[in-house]
């Protein structure tokens, strides 16, 4: 679980980054795309990962993540302008449905009632934590464009393929899993600076230093984030769904404490409530897991 947690601070963190680039005017893109170098320094410092033996690797699982990694930025961008926060933030969330399919279907995890259980608890804080009420706000208020339900079914689909694809590259014994990040890392960074160098040379983007040193503190976390993600899913190679849930529903959690105490975001009933059912559960969820009782 202390995987899942670093996890999950970390993952806070980089949204709490991203949130803030609006307000100090920031280059996202630059950000995100500096981000990536300094996780693959990071890969290479603390683990020194190793590029022989790589042919049994999955490699499209590889390509599909880098791509996956940066597109998926921009398409949430696009998708907020186009759709609205609210809408946006409800695709993301509810992108869990996926892996948690996959995990029974596609990995061979063993249910029982407890774990259902839990799993549908989860769904229902997920629904709960969603701003339904319609806000007043310019940002949250807008109208949907005509054609904008195609960038939150990218986001639904894209989110819930990642965390697939990363499940998958943890059960590649002859590949440790840093190499994989690496590769990854590199695949992202490659496919972002290539779009970097794009727009500086059409005049659509300024180069900035600035965005470096940001992008560098945001690929520190982002780093933290997959990497304690996958140390998860390894710790608990045979309960994917427990990963996947906890970690969604913890996300939300901790995100709406940050949201409360730092941004000063106000939470409905129904999202207070939400903020319960997930920590009940995880506690079904995980707990189980660790101390081997309520298996019905």
């Amino acid at each position: 679980m202390l995987f899942v947690f670093l996890s999950i601070c970390c993952s806070v963190i980089v949204s709490v980054m991203l949130k803030l680039a609006k307000r100090y005017h920031i280059d996202v893109y630059q950000a995100v795309t500096w981000n990536y170098s300094v996780a693959i320094l990071l890969t290479w410092l603390f683990y020194k990962p190793s590029l022989s033996g790589l042919q049994d690797a999955p490699v499209i699982s590889y390509i599909a993540l880098g791509v996956l990694f940066p597109s998926l930025f921009l398409i949430m961008a696009t998708s907020v302008r186009k759709a609205g926060i609210v809408r946006t933030d409800v695709a993301q969330r509810l992108s869990l449905f996926i892996p948690i399919i996959a995990a029974f279907l596609l990995f061979g995890e063993a249910s029982n009632t407890v774990k259902v259980i839990g799993i549908v608890l989860a769904f229902v804080a997920i629904l709960c934590s969603i701003p339904w009420q319609k806000s007043t706000g310019r940002s949250n208020s807008i109208e949907a464009e005509k054609g904008s339900w195609i960038y939150l079914l990218i986001v639904f689909l894209g989110f819930g393929v990642i965390d697939v694809l990363l499940k998958q590259i943890t059960k590649v014994n002859n590949v440790p899993f840093t190499t994989a990040i690496f590769i990854i890392f590199i695949l992202a960074f490659a496919l972002s600076f290539i779009g970097l160098i794009y727009q500086v040379a059409t005049k659509k983007m300024r180069f900035s230093w600035p965005h470096i040193l940001i992008g560098w503190v945001l690929g520190l976390f982002n780093f933290g984030n997959i990497l304690f993600y996958l140390k998860a899913h390894k710790a608990l190679a045979g309960n994917p769904s427990t990963v996947f849930s906890s970690m969604n529903i913890g996300v939300i959690v901790v995100g709406a404490l940050i949201g409360m105490l730092i941004f000063k975001e106000r939470l409905s009933t129904l999202n207070k409530i939400g903020l319960l059912v997930a920590v009940l559960a995880i506690v079904i969820i995980y707990f189980p897991q660790t101390l081997g009782f309520l298996h019905l």
